[in-house]
């Protein structure tokens, strides 16, 4: 799984514009369309390229409250931890959740509509988990860099 300089160039290109056309990107590689392709789906089979998404308005769509939670578990058994993750997993607020070194074993991006919306989803979805020991909540004031794009 070796990536030359054209294969960059097209992961860069494809990072920018997740919908850019086969021929679109042929044109700016300098390079056949089939040949381009090829190398596009060898990317894919080989996981550089993991998927393509649309990215969404959080506030258009009503989710004005950004936040991070960080979760600190009583016990490190297995079926709490496993349990814990399968129960993160189901709940659609949590975009991203990392389990980290520190103080906490868990930091958890979640969005949501309003105060009500972290009350409810606080003390009535994460509280509750068995092992949960304790949370501290931060909530985004306002973004200063978000981005998904690496540093290719």
């Amino acid at each position: 799984m070796i990536v030359d300089d054209l294969d960059r160039e097209i992961l860069a290109l494809i990072q920018e514009d997740g919908r850019i056309s086969n021929a679109e990107l042929s044109r700016r590689l300098n390079l056949s369309p089939p040949a381009t392709h090829a190398r596009v789906r060898r990317l894919e089979r080989e996981g550089f390229i993991e998927g393509y998404a649309g990215l969404l308005s959080r506030d258009k769509l009503g989710y004005d409250l950004l936040s991070f939670v960080l979760v600190g578990l009583s016990v490190h058994q297995y079926e709490h931890v496993y349990g814990f993750r399968e129960r993160v997993l189901a709940m659609p607020e949590v975009l991203e959740c990392y389990n980290i070194t520190g103080e906490y074993d868990y930091l958890l991006k979640v969005v949501l509509r309003n105060r009500e919306d972290l009350e409810r989803f606080v003390v009535g979805e994460l509280t509750p988990l068995p092992g949960v020991a304790r949370l501290l909540t931060s909530l985004v004031l306002s973004e200063v860099k978000s981005s998904i794009k690496l540093p290719i």
